[in-house]
């Protein structure tokens, strides 16, 4: 399939790559499917809106950033995902200048199931994290981000 982004242009996308999102995500609650592109060779992947081209986010393995970070999906996200084995969870990243001076959204993760390819954002109750981490200080982000010879 050919899907258009603002950013990129003309993209093809396998199957396995759309995610659907039965009621959206928070703030865009029409927009109900989105490609999941991974970058080679980084954390990153962009989530682009099927239907309106201009709309897409910048996605981080939060894990990499923040090797001790962990929330418990409730059961009734579990059953609406239907999640047996596998998943998959990125954040948001709110990009600046640098990707250094960026921040990501622990607070409201995006789970995924790559089995049947559904897809919510989930906002954390009675958590500590935030919508607005500073990617440069989680405890990983400096390893991922270090040159050769630094």
């Amino acid at each position: 399939m050919i899907i258009e982004s603002a950013s990129w242009g003309s993209i093809e996308v396998e199957d396995d790559q759309i995610f659907h999102f039965n009621r959206g995500i928070p703030g865009f609650e029409e927009e109900k499917e989105f490609a999941i592109l991974p970058y080679e060779d980084s954390p990153f992947s962009m989530m682009q809106s099927l239907s309106e081209p201009s709309l897409s986010f910048l996605l981080a393995d939060p894990f990499l950033f923040e090797p001790g970070y962990e929330f418990e999906l409730p059961d009734h996200d579990t059953m609406e995902l239907g999640i047996k084995e596998k998943v998959l969870v990125r954040c948001i990243v709110t990009l600046q200048a640098s990707i250094e001076e960026s921040s990501i959204n622990l607070l409201a993760p995006i789970v995924m199931n790559p089995e049947n390819v559904e897809a919510k954002q989930i906002v954390l109750q009675q958590s500590g994290y935030q919508t607005r981490h500073a990617i440069k200080e989680l405890s990983a982000a400096r390893t991922l981000f270090a040159k050769d010879g630094e």
